[in-house]
């Protein structure tokens, strides 16, 4: 089969009148443009140029054979021209998945920063409260990072970017606000206002307070993370929850537990990242889980 270099030079041959002017359109050297005209020529069976003292013209089999050359010359063209611009459009995009308690805290900022730094930087979004959702997206190459409440699997990439303490919400007159010390035992028998089976977060909670011997009753089940403290805010029960979940005008309590109780958040990717999205990575590491003061006043 022609070689897409011969069918290269055939065409610039065909187009400049001249191998001289072929070897120079192409950067190579008169010899080199003329052997692979040579060897197309072997390659169809037939002289496709006559070769004159002042150049080259095309043969009748030149002429039938320059328009399909050209087409596989221009297709060529046209495949590094496409493969080009796909990986500059990659570059340009990021496709995040979060667990759906850290978006507002941890990433909103940092997109927000991105959109006006970086415009032409194109960002989409995906958000789950199941850590199995997101790892599964990044294993199938369906985002490019995945912001998860845990330490990286050791089969994928990970990098601790913050960590988020987990706290006790609860009403104004709750009895346990004006406690000097909360400690886990002090939710024992409460009511508690958990998590639905759909967030991972319910489990894990009931988890630890298992470990540590605590039995709370449960009020009520929700599925969406920020409406757990609101709803212990409005009189149901306490509330354990991260204090990403927590707003700026929230309208109960917050505690911290003491000892404090803590929890990693990492981006997970499926190897090293690309430089746009290890560059998001650092930012989100740069920022780390800013609080609202109004919150952030409540614990110590």
């Amino acid at each position: 089969m022609a070689s897409l270099r011969a069918l290269e030079c055939f065409v610039a041959a065909a187009d400049s009148g001249s191998i001289t002017e072929a070897a120079r359109l192409l950067f190579l050297s008169q010899p080199v443009v003329s052997h692979h005209i040579s060897a197309l020529e072997h390659e169809v069976g037939i002289p496709l140029v006559t070769r004159e003292p002042r150049g080259v013209r095309l043969t009748p089999a030149g002429r039938a054979a320059l328009t399909d050359a050209r087409r596989a010359v221009d297709a060529a063209a046209s495949t590094v021209r496409s493969a080009r611009e796909a990986a500059a459009s990659a570059n340009k995009l990021i496709r995040i998945a979060s667990s759906e308690s850290l978006t507002v805290a941890l990433l909103t900022p940092v997109i927000g920063r991105w959109h006006v730094q970086y415009p032409d930087v194109f960002i989409t979004l995906r958000e789950s409260a199941s850590t199995e959702d997101l790892l599964h997206w990044v294993e199938a190459d369906e985002v490019d990072v995945a912001v998860i409440p845990e330490i990286a699997p050791h089969r994928l990439n990970g990098t601790i970017v913050a960590e988020e303490e987990i706290v006790l919400a609860l009403h104004h007159g709750y009895p346990l606000v004006d406690k000097d010390t909360i400690t886990l035992s002090d939710v024992d028998g409460r009511p508690l206002v958990q998590y639905a089976p759909e967030n991972d977060l319910g489990a894990w909670i009931e988890q630890t307070l298992a470990k540590a011997g605590v039995r709370p009753q449960t009020a009520m089940r929700t599925t969406v993370t920020t409406t757990a403290p609101q709803l212990a805010a409005a009189g149901l029960g306490v509330a354990i929850c991260p204090v990403g979940a927590i707003a700026a005008e929230f309208p109960g309590r917050v505690r911290s537990f003491s000892p404090r109780w803590v929890r990693p958040l990492s981006a997970v990717t499926r190897a090293q990242p690309e430089p746009v999205v290890a560059q998001f990575i650092t930012d989100l590491q740069k920022s780390g889980l800013p609080l609202p003061p109004a919150v952030a006043g409540q614990l110590g």
